[in-house]
């Protein structure tokens, strides 16, 4: 049996949760952060720009706390908006995260009827790139040894999709 999931807005009682992401090294890497959250940095984050940011927690069947994704710098002029994720590492390796990307690019396309998603990634981050390839993003440009991650420079993929062409 496929386990379902769902996305629901981050909630004030969600905040322990993101504390736990936010701080977890190997996820902060992937979205080119430092991690270093308090609990009051992660609750101002989420009350800060309300309108230009969309945040959902993933859910699963017994309606656990299993990831995150979000829009950010949501431009309802030019129409377009940033992608992010991150997952419970427990989680990871399940397809649940292509399947929470497919509903936040609905939420994206249906729902805010945006025109593009965009999103950076690091090259070396081959399983998320097979995940957004798959999804229909296509690589726009490199960002060359642009980021620092693990004591060297890395590159850095812009990859975008329209809403024509999901």
């Amino acid at each position: 049996m496929v386990e379902s999931i769902r996305l629901r807005t981050v909630e004030k009682s969600d905040i322990p949760f993101l504390h736990k992401l936010f701080n977890d090294k190997n996820i902060m890497d992937f979205w080119l952060e430092e991690p270093y959250f308090s609990l009051e940095k992660i609750e101002n984050i989420f009350k800060k720009d309300a309108e230009s940011k969309r945040n959902f927690i993933v859910t699963n069947d017994k309606d656990e706390q299993i990831g995150l994704v979000g829009l950010y710098n949501i431009d309802f002029r030019h129409l377009h908006a940033e992608f992010a994720i991150a997952f419970d590492p427990l989680q990871q390796g399940k397809g649940l995260a292509t399947r929470a990307s497919k509903l936040l690019l609905d939420y994206a396309f249906l729902t805010l009827n945006l025109r593009k998603v965009y999103l950076i990634v690091l090259t070396s981050n081959e399983k998320a790139i097979h995940i957004y390839e798959k999804l229909g993003f296509q690589t726009e440009g490199v960002l060359k040894k642009h980021f620092y991650v693990n004591g060297k420079y890395e590159d850095g993929l812009m990859m975008g999709i329209f809403q024509d062409d999901y």
